[in-house]
């Protein structure tokens, strides 16, 4: 059997026996509907006001970004203290390869807070619904400074809502194995950092892209027009790609892109994008 069949088996495999435990726990991220076709349609507030079967989605600033559910569900994503206009969300989620991605100190008034990583060891495990949203984490490696590796240091959490599932890749530094891919299901929506340095080169994060095949790509984690742009050039053909003018975007599984497309949001906190790694 050659490599890339047996590539091919293990991921079928993986596939199969994790649609069965993401069908178990009531995911749908692994029995995604066919994309319909539609039109975006845009908030232009920070604070975006959504309708049953939508969800609106603000970008911050850097990884931040704030997610509104049908039911009024708030969550932050790579909260480091500062998680946009409007009152504080349900739910953070954080990762700690750098503190502009989580704080030791979020405030009190947060009913949930959800770590990328296990303070007392091993990979954080999250599976948990918080009104009308299921969340739930993967578990990936991250590189320290001084060249060691921290096994588990990173989260990709994952959104399902509205009939939608959304990834936020957190400070991805690797490929994803078959076991990831397994495990974090098919996409409606990917969040993915895009610096080209301090998470993952450009091209790699690229293959990464190829393989959640997500219908809207959504950048973050660029510190200047220059990786933002670096990063669109790279692109194969069979993206389309649009520049955003305001910051909100409200999405509903009925407007989702006919063909995959890369969405350039504006930070609504332009200082947090090009702020520290």
């Amino acid at each position: 059997m050659t490599i890339a069949r047996l590539f091919g088996a293990t991921l079928a495999l993986v596939f199969a026996l994790a649609t069965q435990t993401a069908h178990a726990a009531g995911s749908r991220c692994l029995a995604i509907a066919d994309a319909a076709p539609g039109l975006f349609h845009y908030a232009g507030f920070v604070q975006t006001a959504v309708d049953a079967g939508q969800v609106g989605i603000t970008y911050v600033g850097h990884s931040t970004f704030r997610i509104e559910s049908p039911g009024g569900t708030t969550l932050a994503t790579d909260y480091a203290g500062f998680a946009g206009n409007g009152p504080l969300p349900d739910v953070v989620t954080m990762n700690h390869a750098h503190s502009s991605h989580y704080t030791d100190y979020p405030d009190k008034g947060i009913q949930h807070v959800l770590r990328g990583w296990n303070p007392a060891g091993g990979a954080a495990n999250h599976n948990v619904t918080i009104g009308d949203v299921q969340i739930r984490n993967v578990s990936t490696d991250i590189r320290r400074w001084e060249g060691m590796v921290e096994k588990d240091g990173n989260s990709i959490f994952i959104f399902e809502t509205a009939n939608l599932c959304i990834g936020h890749l957190g400070h991805l530094h690797h490929e994803l194995t078959p076991q990831h891919l397994g495990w974090i299901g098919q996409l409606d929506i990917v969040f993915v950092p895009v610096d080209g340095s301090y998470t993952m080169r450009q091209v790699n994060m690229i293959e990464v892209l190829k393989l959640l095949k997500a219908r809207l790509v959504i950048p973050m984690h660029f510190f200047g027009p220059r990786s933002l742009n670096a990063f669109i050039a790279k692109l194969e053909e069979g993206f389309e790609v649009e520049m955003g003018t305001v910051s909100s975007i409200v999405l509903s599984e009925n407007t989702m892109p006919e063909v995959p497309k890369l969405l350039v949001l504006p930070p609504a906190h332009g200082g947090l994008s090009f702020g520290d790694p």
